[in-house]
């Protein structure tokens, strides 16, 4: 109820002007809260929620039948993916890539050691960590054309960017159907179209990571834009005083423990920043400067501590 909570407060935030005209949709994907508000048809805005789902039948590696489903039980034969599909596992890929490795899909071995919603949560065993470690490599990610291979007991899991891609997918749709102002928020994914109707900027909350849900650190002004967030507080739980989180180091199969509560980056591909906001809380602030520079994005890091940087610099 309180990430419900919380999703629909942010919706009111970011529509802040005349509703009238206005209609929205809210459901659950991704494991996770959508809402679309947009100023169109209530029937456009009904049909973003079933892009959702019909997206998450494809990406979700969970998803029986799936794309991702189908990959990872291949045992290393080929398999022939949604164009789409495709697409997503390239651009991570490059990330990868970009990022030295800070970026993983094929984190799954790891990520699937760990239970953060577990009512008595544990930390994995360390010889089964390491042995999903060896399997985490981007590299092993062979694509041709529409078809994957997965070698040396890969396996993949979208988790850090399915929702910035799926959030695009759905701006795009509404952007044909001549939409000119719109927000689009799953789960902290956020993407704007256009301005509000009277022509200003939308207002978006960048959350306060040691606060409540509806707590912001900042405000940010933006039009025509994608602001992703990754954060401690998303999925995790405290044990002897460590905070375990669900944004793994590839390396370790560990949550990263770097002093970072939260990077939120912002640019125009929801995709692109969703990646890019787990690719800079493993690096850190220092080594994410020349990736944020490559793609010409901002980033805005926020410390456990209360401190706050920012990149480019103000």
């Amino acid at each position: 109820m309180k990430r419900i909570l919380a999703c629909l407060l942010l919706s009111l935030l970011l529509l802040g002007c005349r509703t009238e005209t206005a209609h929205s949709a809210a459901g659950f994907a991704c494991d996770t809260v959508v809402t679309v508000t947009a100023y169109a048809p209530q029937e456009t805005v009904d049909a973003t929620l079933r892009i959702c789902a019909d997206y998450e039948k494809i990406l979700s590696k969970t998803a029986a039948g799936s794309d991702i489903d189908r990959l990872n039980r291949a045992n290393g034969e080929p398999v022939e993916v949604q164009p789409e599909t495709a697409a997503l596992l390239a651009l991570a890929v490059e990330i990868g890539t970009a990022s030295g490795g800070a970026f993983d899909v094929s984190i799954a071995p790891a990520s699937a050691l760990w239970d953060f919603k577990a009512e008595v949560p544990q930390i994995p065993n360390e010889n089964a960590l390491l042995a999903a470690c060896e399997r985490i490599d981007y590299r092993s990610i062979v694509i041709d054309g529409n078809t994957v291979t997965l070698k040396n007991g890969a396996e993949i899991d979208l988790g850090g960017i399915a929702k910035g891609y799926i959030a695009d997918c759905v701006a795009a749709y509404l952007k044909g159907q001549g939409v000119t102002s719109a927000c689009i928020n799953m789960g902290g994914n956020v993407v704007l179209i256009g301005t509000k109707p009277d022509g200003t900027p939308w207002t978006v909350g960048v959350r306060d990571p040691n606060g409540t849900p509806e707590q912001s650190e900042e405000v940010l002004t933006l039009s025509d834009a994608a602001v992703v967030t990754s954060g401690t507080y998303e999925r995790g739980f405290d044990l002897d005083g460590v905070r375990y989180h669900h944004i793994l180091d590839p390396k370790t199969g560990m949550p990263v423990q770097n002093g970072l509560a939260s990077v939120t980056v912002i640019g125009t591909r929801s995709a692109l920043c969703d990646a890019l906001s787990t690719a800079c809380f493993v690096l850190g602030e220092e080594k994410s400067r020349p990736v944020l520079e490559r793609y010409g994005v901002r980033a805005i890091f926020l410390y456990a501590d209360g401190t706050r940087s920012e990149y480019p610099d103000p």
